[in-house]
């Protein structure tokens, strides 16, 4: 699944190609994707100005004077800016095309697995921070607000692992499976420990951890795991510097111990016993 830097890598590709740009149309091809598409939504954008794009945890969202299109890429999808006679391929679900005549251009999204989404929030339904899908979500990572120090105030009362509580999204937002691995593995924090047994110093490792990884993580240009790459079509690289995800069985880089795998939530754990205490 396309985590955060991967969204923050696709907002950068797209964003030169759609900030001030008119949209001239909007196409799509099915009924919905893990909910239906917005009815009418040529009609609603057509002539409109993109005004800029941003993003909220794992969310895209290209905003307009009049409300803003939420786009999520699910477990598989990617978005691709592509010339407008581009013929369509299988999965090529959503189309917002923008400019006019010879300078056309599509934003295409593809999403083999359909657990995307393409939505829309109108102004006239109140501050974008309210919609059901943001309205939950904590701060982001890469941001003045997160600090070691706000981990450790939220986290007093958990008792669930600090793995599980990252991945939750209501502290912070955009940690996924991936880079929560990375993250305590850089920290030396064992993901089972649960989450308000660790002190304020383990913290601040924690969240400087997490800053620098997602950071190193964008200028790389994602990970690339089953179907996602960027908008230009190429593939990520971090996957290439990980220590821990997806290398169970092999020795640490760093002390050379066996990484281990466990499952958490459903969802596969990789750390070094001897790094992460």
């Amino acid at each position: 699944m396309p985590e955060l830097p991967e969204v923050e890598v696709t907002r950068r590709g797209v964003a030169p190609h759609l900030e001030g740009r008119v949209v001239d149309s909007v196409l799509v091809r099915r009924d919905g994707l893990r909910w239906p598409f917005p009815p009418g939504l040529s009609a609603l954008l057509a002539g409109r100005t993109i005004v800029r794009t941003g993003r909220r945890g794992k969310y895209l969202l290209i905003e307009f004077e009049h409300g803003t299109l939420i786009i999520h890429l699910g477990m598989s999808g990617h978005l691709r800016v592509l010339p407008m006679a581009t013929a369509t391929k299988k999965h090529d679900h959503f189309d917002l095309v923008v400019g006019s005549g010879s300078a056309r251009q599509v934003l295409r999204l593809n999403d083999p697995r359909r657990f995307g989404a393409v939505l829309w929030h109108g102004a006239d339904a109140g501050e974008l921070a309210q919609h059901e899908l943001l309205r939950g979500l904590g701060v982001e990572p890469l941001e003045e607000g997160f600090s070691g120090a706000l981990l450790y105030r939220a986290t007093r009362r958990r008792s669930a692992p600090i793995k599980q509580v990252l991945l939750a999204g209501d502290i912070v937002v955009g940690v996924g499976n991936i880079y929560a691995c990375e993250s305590l593995f850089r920290a030396g924090i064992n993901p089972k420990t649960p989450a308000g047994r660790i002190g304020r110093g383990r913290y601040d490792k924690l969240a400087e951890a997490i800053r620098t990884i997602l950071a190193e993580a964008i200028v790389q240009g994602g990970s690339t795991l089953r179907d996602f790459i960027a908008v230009n079509g190429q593939s990520g690289y971090f996957q290439q510097t990980y220590f821990v995800y997806d290398r169970a069985g092999v020795p640490c880089r760093q002390c050379g111990s066996e990484i281990r795998q466990i499952k958490q939530g459903q969802r596969s754990t990789f750390y070094c016993v001897n790094c992460q205490k």
